[in-house]
């Protein structure tokens, strides 16, 4: 069925969905795929002490795995969605779904760190794809004013998965071996297939040749968009990769609490995804300069009151509410920017932000070699500033366009 409802500009707005009970299962169903995935990538997190002493390996070399699954993401999934491009979005999300499943079993029975690697990549690449094409789905399967909202569930998947995912792995490792959480990986995975069959059939909006679609996706909106993005994940990722290292040399917390600050800014991301989906639909770009604003503020003041156990988690809460407030807006603003490429572009906006966890890591362990803990959080805060002149300057040239068409 087409329900038609009007926008917040009056305009008819198509959303292709049974009803709306079906738009609310697919877009649960989307959420779990979404946490699946999510699972995947951080259950290594707390497995790699466990697989390297199988494997003969260090820890660092170990270390490999998280590597070769990010690289995945930002390199794998965009040429995966190049590929693909002439599949229906339905059948390319099943698709994913079932390869991921069978890399998950390839992952548990690999013998070596060399074949593990190698699985890893492909998990990865079929991970960023999914999440790309989920946030189309989500964008299509609910109404305009709405879509901030559905894209924000696929991403609380993720977040979800970021408060269980290195704990769960570790559970389960210690208790049936690495490889045996890999095995319940897969296991979800094909659960999350069964929902998934629920998802109905979209609009092919990000369709045409390879040209057309690179042309698109690569405009300058969406390129400052992807830039921006990068600056404020790589920003957040050059404090949060070392925040136990913080903790232990700033905060002064005992070990037994590190997971307590932890598991406390997780929640604020969760909630901050959800209010970022909610703050989307008034406005991607106007949603990313007040997060970022609020974020940038947030990170100087963990760098100010860092030494105390009592006003560290309030500064915590702060940047998890305020910094994962910008991923749906800036999910959204990347879509709807790339038009004719935004298939393409729903994917490279997940690469451009694992390219910023990537360099906020290097970033932030050259810090840490250097001026030392305390230092991450104020160098966190300056990478996120410089998203902000190039934040304005979209906006100006989004009120510039809009102009020309009135």
């Amino acid at each position: 069925m087409i329900v038609r409802t009007k926008s917040r500009t009056g305009s008819a707005t198509a959303v292709s969905a049974s009803d709306a009970r079906q738009s609310r299962w697919a877009l649960a169903a989307l959420a779990f795929g979404a946490f699946v995935v999510g699972v995947a990538e951080l259950a290594v997190v707390g497995l790699l002490n466990l697989v390297a002493r199988d494997l003969g390996v260090s820890v660092s070399t170990a270390g490999a795995l998280v590597t070769s699954y990010a690289l995945g993401i930002a390199i794998g999934a965009p040429l995966l969605t190049v590929a693909t491009t002439r599949f229906g979005r339905r059948s390319l999300l099943l698709g994913a779904v079932a390869a991921f499943v069978a890399g998950n079993v390839l992952v548990a029975l690999s013998a070596g760190l060399g074949p593990l690697v190698v699985a890893r990549v492909v998990t990865g690449s079929l991970h960023g794809l999914f999440v790309g094409v989920a946030t189309v789905i989500a964008a299509r399967v609910v109404t305009a004013e709405r879509r901030g909202q559905a894209i924000s569930l696929v991403f609380g998947g993720i977040m979800v998965s970021t408060l269980v995912g290195a704990p769960l792995g570790n559970v389960i490792g210690r208790a049936l071996g690495w490889r045996a959480a890999f095995v319940a990986v897969a296991i979800l995975g094909v659960v999350a297939l069964a929902a998934l069959l629920c998802v109905p059939r979209v609009p092919q909006d990000g369709v045409g040749r390879f040209r057309e679609q690179a042309t698109a996706a690569l405009a300058p909106r969406v390129l400052g968009t992807l830039g921006v993005g990068l600056l404020l994940i790589g920003g957040q990722f050059t404090a949060f990769t070392y925040l136990v290292t913080f903790f232990d040399d700033v905060t002064g917390l005992p070990d037994s609490l590190d997971s307590v600050f932890l598991l406390i800014f997780g929640a604020a991301a969760v909630a901050g995804t959800v209010l970022g989906g909610r703050l989307a639909d008034r406005g991607p770009l106007g949603a990313m300069i007040v997060a970022a604003v609020v974020l940038v503020i947030a990170l100087v003041g963990l760098f100010v009151v860092g030494s105390s156990p009592w006003l560290t988690p309030v500064a915590l809460v702060v940047w998890g509410t305020a910094g994962f407030a910008i991923v749906p807006p800036y999910q959204l603003r990347v879509i709807s920017s790339a038009g004719a490429g935004s298939d393409l572009a729903a994917t490279l906006g997940a690469s451009a932000v694992n390219a910023g966890i990537a360099l906020g890591a290097l970033i932030g362990g050259a810090t840490l070699a250097g001026p030392g803990a305390r230092a991450i959080a104020v160098v966190a805060a300056i990478i996120c500033a410089l998203a902000l002149p190039a934040l304005v300057l979209l906006r100006a040239a989004d009120r510039r366009a809009a102009r020309r068409i009135a």
